[in-house]
């Protein structure tokens, strides 16, 4: 397959084998976005952890400085007396028994799913069908809450939830190509040292293995971790 000449030429910027500052790559990762639209800059982090021990399947929520340039669809299940407090923060959808039934039918369309302790004994069965999209509530990523009213406000401004998989990786949205190159690595920043203040104590060697930043259907440019793995 030829290879586009708009292709060739943004994968001539980035040098093969070169370790970038974060500072420099969020520079760079909008002069090597091929898109027309206005695309998600991900980071892909891979750590020094083994998923299959407990204490060491990482996963938690991170509060972006500049959001993720998308609005996000919110849920919240919760019993009538919290209904007008999630509204009135901005929740997408919200109640209980028609939407269990909703979800049951197969309906996900929602990014975030909130829900109070006092529902979760009746939402339980539906981690078969959200928690393969990893839209389950769980009090660790903050989304099994009564404060629903902060949670949903905190999701709208930029609140993100990470789970690293099961080849130690983790995936996530920092921002679009749109934003300035301040923005993306004040995102990325905030994404990597929370990462370090997680960083579990029975961990051993190089904690991070790579790191790497990319825009929709773009060269990746590699991090150099050295700043953050002190």
């Amino acid at each position: 397959m030829k290879v586009a000449k708009r292709r060739k030429a943004v994968e001539s910027k980035v040098e093969k084998g070169k370790l970038y500052p974060l500072s420099e790559a969020a520079a760079l990762i909008k002069e090597v976005n091929t898109t027309k639209f206005n695309s998600s800059v991900d980071l892909h982090i891979r750590l020094g952890v083994d998923p299959r021990k407990p204490e060491q399947a990482l996963r938690g929520t991170v509060s972006l400085p500049h959001g993720t340039g998308k609005s996000k669809t919110v849920l919240v299940l919760c019993p009538p007396e919290k209904e007008e407090e999630a509204k009135a923060a901005g929740a997408d959808y919200v109640g209980l028994q028609e939407y269990i039934d909703k979800i049951n039918g197969g309906w996900t369309d929602v990014d975030v799913v909130i829900a109070t302790p006092s529902v979760m004994p009746k939402i339980g069965r539906l981690g078969r069908v959200l928690g393969p999209r990893n839209l389950m509530p769980n009090p660790k990523s903050g989304t099994v809450t009564d404060n629903v009213g902060d949670a949903v406000s905190e999701v709208k401004k930029g609140k993100i939830s990470f789970r690293i998989d099961k080849n130690g990786i983790i995936h996530t949205s920092i921002g679009r190509v749109e934003f300035t190159p301040e923005q993306i690595l004040e995102n990325a920043k905030e994404v990597l040292t929370t990462l370090v203040r997680m960083k579990p104590t029975t961990a051993k060697g190089v904690y991070f293995r790579s790191v790497y930043m990319a825009s929709t259907m773009s060269p990746s440019i590699q991090i150099d971790t050295k700043a953050f793995s002190a």
